[in-house]
């Protein structure tokens, strides 16, 4: 998602400063175009020769430089530049851009850049915290810059506290955030929910199923980048949430009805990725096994219908989108399903079609909706994501 796209790095004068490479590969990874620009002071901790091997064009620092590629390069790479971030900023850097001084390369490239900017201060915990800091750190956010706050751990200084810059992945996810995408879905409340839900029968065992949540946090993150106010409302998987993305944890259905029931009047889309388990032990045995003729017999209970119970009560201008996993009559089972649960559109998962269903990073659904029909091809699940995105906001 960030072919074609250019990216601005600035480099400033921080210990940091190496983990920046880092980024810059990842970035060029995905067919990023990337320009490194470095203050004099930053190259006392890397050299210049490394970003220039990993992203293929010139590390600059010096403004007066008479070897360039563009006629006045400062403002060129600031007119070509999709998104700027400055990762370590020093103190000095940022109280420079904060008050319009512009004495080396990065610091007159930036004035001249009207893309997005970011910056991720670098330093000793108590310069990050010094007040003065502090309001320059407010002047550029006034100024339209998105300051991304430090991490908290230990310094190369020896100090424990604020003033880490964050990892090279936390980064990416900031650009990534700001320029991946169009922000078509900006506005809309969109809750997602995921992952396998657990029902327990006693204090060891429980009842759930093969869901792995990739399906769910892939639309989770799409919706996200497209700009929209994203819940994640997750049952148990290994996966790391997204970044951006809240995220509320539950183990079992009935959890899961409840934060739902909680948010639902105030969401625009509900997409309902999750595997719910259907069944709990009966009330009427409280949770034990009963014994009958020999036989250790468990009562069940079905869990309670979510979408069953939440689409009758969908109000004008609400989208909602299930998930339908079946072994057979997938397209009829499907429609009825529609019907049923007052469902704008449900999305049909084939289990026995090769590279679809749980634990795969692929897989091949068709989206139905009461007037029409659309059979996907076999797509990442993330190509997946923003088809069924691309559906509900033509729709919305």
């Amino acid at each position: 998602m960030l072919k074609d796209k250019t990216i601005l790095l600035g480099v400033t004068g921080s210990i940091a400063a190496y983990k920046i490479a880092s980024l810059a590969s990842m970035l060029v990874k995905q067919h990023a175009q990337v320009h490194v620009i470095m203050t004099q002071n930053a190259t006392n901790f890397i050299h210049p020769t490394t970003f220039e091997t990993l992203t293929g064009n010139k590390c600059l620092i010096d403004t007066f430089d008479r070897n360039f590629e563009f006629q006045v390069e400062h403002v060129s790479l600031a007119k070509k530049a999709d998104i700027a971030l400055v990762a370590p900023a020093s103190a000095n850097v940022i109280g420079k851009l904060a008050h319009g001084i512009a004495d080396d390369m990065l610091t007159t490239t930036l004035l001249a850049c009207k893309a997005p900017l970011l910056i991720s201060p670098a330093m000793n915990t108590n310069m990050y915290e010094n007040p003065i800091v502090q309001d320059n750190l407010r002047t550029l956010e006034k100024y339209g810059w998105k300051v991304i706050t430090p991490a908290t751990g230990y310094l190369a200084c020896g100090d424990t506290g604020a003033g880490k810059m964050p990892e090279p992945e936390t980064l990416y996810a900031h650009i990534e955030a700001e320029i991946a995408c169009e922000k078509d879905l900006a506005g809309k409340r969109i809750v997602v929910t995921a992952g396998a839900t657990q029902e327990a029968l006693d204090p060891v065992r429980y009842l759930t199923n093969h869901s792995t949540g990739k399906m769910g946090y892939a639309i989770a993150k799409a919706a996200m980048l497209r700009g929209a106010q994203v819940t994640l409302v997750s049952g148990q998987t290994a996966l790391t949430p997204p970044l951006f993305v809240q995220t509320v944890p539950i183990l079992s259905a009935q959890d899961m009805f409840d934060a739902l029931d909680d948010c639902f009047a105030q969401t625009d889309v509900l997409i309902m990725a999750a595997a719910v388990a259907d069944y709990r032990p009966s009330e009427f045995v409280d949770h034990k096994i009963k014994k009958k003729e020999g036989d250790h017999v468990l009562e069940l209970a079905r869990t309670t219908d979510i979408l069953g119970t939440l689409g009758p009560r969908k109000r004008e201008g609400q989208f909602l989108c299930g998930f339908s996993m079946e072994t057979e009559n997938l397209l009829e089972n499907s429609k009825a399903k529609l019907e049923k649960k007052h469902l704008d559109m449900i999305v049909a998962n084939n289990l026995r079609t090769e590279g679809a269903g749980f634990g795969t990073d692929t897989n091949v659904v068709t989206l139905i909706r009461s007037d029409e029909m659309k059979e996907l091809p076999l797509l990442s699940k993330d190509e997946v994501a923003h088809c069924i995105l691309d559906e509900i906001a033509a729709r919305m």
